[in-house]
């Protein structure tokens, strides 16, 4: 299939790409890496008036790593984060997310910003951004610059915060002081494909055994990724073993709405959440830790 006709504007700065973005409103999409805008055009699931191509704004590629969090530019390459060592340590969560993340081709030229302005519910980096509390900055030219915490920035199955004359440019994430121990996990039909469900987590253990910081969340649950702050406050202080990351992981599937599709109705997909959040919790309480 081919795409519907469509303007193409190449944004020579952040100035001129807020300004296509002023004058075209709803009828003008944002284009970068384009690994699932291209795909939904051709198939005539999306069909903008004028493509704006801000791929080659350096502006937004920046990556600054600070003490307490990290600032990401919207279009930094998802490759790019995933070879970055530096970004490894600091952000050990969404290292593991990325290896989920389709194939090595599609991660050349995906983007962070794609990925998250996009709003898979199953994607694995707006998970990782939701169980971290990452802070997203949109910008317009009209209404400046403003910040929304992951947990409200997605709405919906592909629907975001984002305002109609918004571009997101930065993506904050939070950096844990200490060491951390990850877990990611997902179910698809093969890997690359869209998870029917998919779970992370982030602790920190004291050499007890004892969790003292805890994060987690599930994706393809739900209409959006989900975290659990609550429930994670409930395993700090405490050991967690195969009952009680068991016990956990129900009572958040019980806060969740699974849909149901093709691939699997939404038992299955409540079942699989639970399996595979025991599994991430246990497997991050269990790593060895050096002495």
């Amino acid at each position: 299939m081919k795409a519907a006709p469509f303007e193409y504007v190449r944004a020579e700065s952040l100035e001129h790409a807020l300004s296509c973005l002023a004058e075209h409103g709803m009828d003008v999409k944002a284009i970068a890496g384009g690994m699932s805008l291209v795909p939904m055009m051709a198939m005539r699931l999306a069909r903008p008036a004028v493509l704006l191509d801000i791929n080659r704004l350096s502006a937004l590629r920046q990556v600054r790593i600070e003490t307490s969090h990290v600032r990401m530019g919207a279009t930094t390459r998802q490759r790019t984060v995933e070879d970055d060592a530096d970004i490894h340590r600091a952000l050990p969560l969404v290292h593991d997310a990325l290896r989920w993340v389709g194939h090595v081709q599609t991660r050349n030229r995906g983007t962070v910003g794609g990925s998250l302005v996009h709003a898979d519910p199953s994607a694995e980096l707006p998970l990782a951004a939701t169980v971290l509390g990452a802070v997203l900055t949109l910008q317009s030219q009209t209404a400046g610059i403003r910040r929304v915490e992951a947990q409200d920035f997605f709405l919906g199955p592909m629907f975001t915060a984002t305002g109609e004359t918004e571009c997101l440019v930065e993506i904050e994430w939070p950096v844990w002081a200490g060491d951390v121990i990850t877990a990611f996990d997902e179910t698809a039909m093969r890997h690359g494909d869209f998870a029917m469900a998919s779970a992370a987590c982030q602790l920190q253990v004291d050499a007890q055994g004892i969790c003292r910081r805890a994060a987690f969340g599930l994706g393809g649950v739900d209409g959006t990724p989900r975290a659990f702050p609550d429930l994670a406050a409930q395993l700090v202080g405490h050991r967690i073993d195969q009952k009680v990351a068991r016990e956990i992981a129900n009572a958040a599937v019980r806060q969740t709405t699974p849909g149901s599709d093709m691939h699997a109705d939404a038992s299955y997909r409540s079942h699989l959440g639970v399996v595979m959040l025991t599994r991430v919790l246990l497997q991050a309480a269990t790593v060895p830790r050096a002495q």
